[in-house]
């Protein structure tokens, strides 16, 4: 059985979050800085092991201030907590492009495990002949389970920031030169 190791490539790849802002819109943001990648049965992913690091201090919502803010001890303390990582438990195939992906994600210093989707896109080869897989995982987190408590109120006592924050990656991982076991 062939081992395949993949890595992400970060020039085709985005990791975005949203949040609810005074529970009328959505404010996006994404991390520009990340590292990951998987290692799995050949080209079957069932059962890939996956791993998935992101640069706290990368944050951009096309805003410095808040973007700053969001790096504060009021936020993701970036300072002491400078990423956010996932290993995976489990990778589950639904159905023929579909995964459940299971697995701890750690956010300023807080391990919760987490339950996402994942969409397998497929896979292609580059012009340059390297092997790509593609994935769009998304999922849904409580951002107060990871210490992520800063909740002003309005005059009139409404929320200020939702508590769930929604993730979204996609993900183009390269293959790596297969190991035969």
């Amino acid at each position: 059985m062939a081992i395949t190791k993949w890595v992400v490539d970060p020039m085709h790849s985005e990791v975005q979050f949203k949040v609810k802002h005074l529970v009328i819109s959505t404010v996006s943001g994404t991390f520009k800085n990340f590292t990951g990648g998987a290692t799995a049965n050949d080209t079957d992913f069932e059962n890939a092991e996956i791993h998935f690091s992101v640069d706290v201090n990368s944050i951009d919502t096309n805003l410095e201030v808040r973007d700053n803010h969001l790096r504060s001890a009021e936020f993701f303390d970036a300072a002491h907590h400078p990423r956010i990582s996932f290993q995976s438990t489990s990778f589950q195939k639904v159905s023929e492009n579909r995964y459940h992906l299971f697995g701890m994600l750690t956010i300023k210093g807080i391990t919760k495990p987490v339950e996402m989707d994942a969409e397998f896109g497929g896979i292609a080869e580059d012009p340059e002949g390297n092997v790509k897989a593609g994935f769009e995982v998304s999922g849904r987190v409580s951002r107060w389970e990871f210490g992520l408590t800063y909740n002003p109120l309005t005059r009139t006592g409404g929320l200020v920031l939702g508590e769930d924050i929604k993730l979204i990656a996609n993900i183009q991982l390269a293959q790596e030169t297969p190991e035969t076991v």
